[in-house]
């Protein structure tokens, strides 16, 4: 990955979607992975080869769902 930092709050409304650009003679071809909200796009860039980093972040994203539901079942009616 190229360096970036950036943070953002995701958000139940939040939308996610997936491009793909087909090979072409002067490139290889990609996919552009948006993650979106009311005011920001933010756009992951995956190029051939890029595969099993995108595959991390899936098991990543999983694993921090699995986190929220259990955090979700173990609060207390009404706590933040």
């Amino acid at each position: 990955m190229r360096t970036l930092t950036t943070s953002a709050h995701l958000e139940p409304d939040t939308t996610v979607r997936l491009s793909v650009f087909a090979p072409a003679p002067e490139d290889e071809g990609f996919v552009s992975l948006r993650v979106g909200g009311e005011f920001i796009d933010i756009a992951l860039i995956a190029r051939p080869g890029a595969a099993d980093a995108l595959r991390a972040l899936a098991r990543v994203a999983e694993e921090a769902a699995a986190v929220l539901d259990r955090i979700t079942d173990t609060t207390p009616e009404g706590a933040p």
